[in-house]
């Protein structure tokens, strides 16, 4: 691997999900040998690191959020020597590896709750007025008459991080990843372990609590104490070489709280969620984009771009459109600090939106009608029908073989060689990366950036096309454009000045 313990800060990560990514076996679930088949792939991408979700021992009651050992793969996936050639290989190919780390809740199958620890659990006599995330009450009795808190599912027990045995083995959780050579940790729920003293109610409230999450605190998200816990992870991070880095899932009230996740001596990074969240428009993706910044700044560290990830509709349907998902994607690659990628986007998936009720697995959607598994449905990889799975766990829409890695491998004008055009430019370009941007003067619909040296990113959003007269050739762009100067709708283009 390359000697740069920074790495993190201009990475291009890509999230596997790996129920769903490739099948070695053929058993219609993806596997971690699904995964070391297709690093070539990744690589010929033009990746930095990938990042996997869990692949740990769990009844997948969550897909596999909900976690009943830590230190084991689930058969599902593999075994842990299929962790260890996964590792290998990817290092010896240049790919970092993050695993997922879900530190807030257990399965209700790990050893300590199945052996009654409820010290090691949040039990209480009465429920308070907590919601699940999921929908309903985030309380369940057992026969006794106790409750136990699950801010998720209720196979999905929160932990209780007051206890110091619960805290001790979480870093011997992250000694015993470290010491297999994974290079970094996405924390699950970064904002949670810690719950306000008492376990107060929130009180009256319209709509459900979970409308509430990044808007104002509630006293089981964002409490201070969630920071003594990083402030005793990093220096275990630390103490291994490479730059093992932690990035933080943090929904949070504000910029402020959010960049108290984020320094020398907690975790290295939190993920940017408002962009992913932002509208199609200049203006939107404008204000995301400085409030971002500023927020970095207030920390030193370089901010997080995403637009898709295993719980958010994939932004070709989000955003309206395969043209503007490339188009976003082209200005998300070509803003300062990190990008996070999702498994697929690379194709142009769309979310779907007609999977049988029957087989939809999300926990949410029993309880709110909300499902999470349009965006989890396996990645096409051939173009014959089923696309190289067979029976696979969720059903593959007909129409995706012409999406396929195969059907786009030659077509010099794919969304996939599109993102390879992008990362490989984004490698090599001296403005790409790290650095910081200048707005330049625009019309309305459209954003303008400069990049220094010598690199301008121009979106855009609006219905007509537009000559922003900035000059410069054209580099790369997500759709095709004139030699004019003249920028299509739902565009953007890197020009080279």
């Amino acid at each position: 691997m390359p000697d740069n313990d920074d790495w993190w800060r201009d990475a291009v990560v890509y999230q596997v999900y790996p129920r769903s990514f490739a099948d070695a076996n053929g058993d219609g679930v993806g596997d971690l040998e699904g995964v070391r088949r297709r690093l070539g792939y990744l690589r010929e991408l033009g990746v930095d690191a990938i990042w996997l979700s869990p692949f740990y021992t769990s009844p997948m009651a969550d897909g596999g959020y909900d976690v009943a050992d830590y230190r084991d793969v689930d058969p599902m996936f593999g075994a842990l020597a299929d962790f260890d050639a996964l590792i290998g290989d990817a290092h010896e190919l240049g790919i970092r590896v993050i695993v997922d780390l879900v530190p807030n809740h257990s399965s209700d199958r790990h050893p300590w709750f199945r052996a009654g620890l409820r010290d090691r659990y949040i039990f209480r006599d009465a429920p308070n007025d907590w919601e699940s995330i999921f929908g309903g009450p985030a309380w369940t009795q057992v026969e006794d008459g106790q409750w136990y808190l699950h801010l998720f599912a209720p196979e999905q027990p929160d932990l209780n991080w007051d206890n110091p045995e619960v805290r001790a083995e979480f870093r011997d959780i992250l000694r015993f990843w470290l010491d297999r050579g994974v290079d970094g940790f996405r924390v699950d729920v970064a904002h949670g372990m810690v719950k306000a003293a008492g376990l107060p109610d929130v009180g009256p409230k319209q709509g459900r609590q979970a409308e509430m999450l990044g808007d104002e605190r509630v006293p089981y998200f964002d409490q201070d104490g969630v920071h003594d816990i990083y402030r005793e992870w990093r220096p275990i991070l630390d103490s291994y070489p490479g730059g093992r880095m932690a990035v933080a899932e943090a929904w949070v009230s504000s910029p402020e709280r959010l960049a108290r996740y984020v320094g020398p001596d907690e975790l290295h990074q939190a993920f940017n969620f408002e962009f992913m969240m932002a509208d199609f428009h200049a203006k939107s993706f404008r204000t995301v984009i400085e409030k971002s910044l500023a927020e970095a700044e207030l920390v030193g560290a370089p901010t997080t771009w995403v637009l898709s990830n295993h719980d958010k509709p994939r932004h070709v349907t989000r955003h309206g459109g395969l043209a503007r998902a490339r188009a976003a994607t082209l200005l998300m690659l070509g803003l300062p600090g990190s990008a996070y990628l999702y498994n697929g986007e690379e194709l142009g998936l769309p979310e779907v939106l007609d999977l049988p009720d029957e087989l939809r697995q999300d926990p949410a959607f029993r309880r709110t009608g909300e499902s999470r598994d349009g965006c989890r449905v396996p990645l096409p990889w051939t173009a014959e029908p089923g696309c190289g799975w067979r029976d696979p766990w969720l059903p593959i829409p007909a129409s995706w073989p012409a999406l396929s890695a195969e059907a786009q491998e030659d077509d010099p004008g794919s969304t996939l060689n599109l993102y390879r055009a992008a990362l490989r430019l984004r490698r090599e370009h001296p403005a790409l990366g790290g650095g910081t941007l200048t707005w330049l003067d625009s019309p309305r619909d459209v954003l303008a950036i400069r990049r220094e040296p010598g690199l301008t990113v121009v979106l855009n959003t609006g219905e007509e096309p537009v000559a922003p007269g900035l000059g410069g050739r054209v580099l790369l762009s997500s759709g095709p454009v004139a030699d004019d100067g003249v920028i299509p709708p739902d565009t953007t283009v890197w020009l080279q000045h």
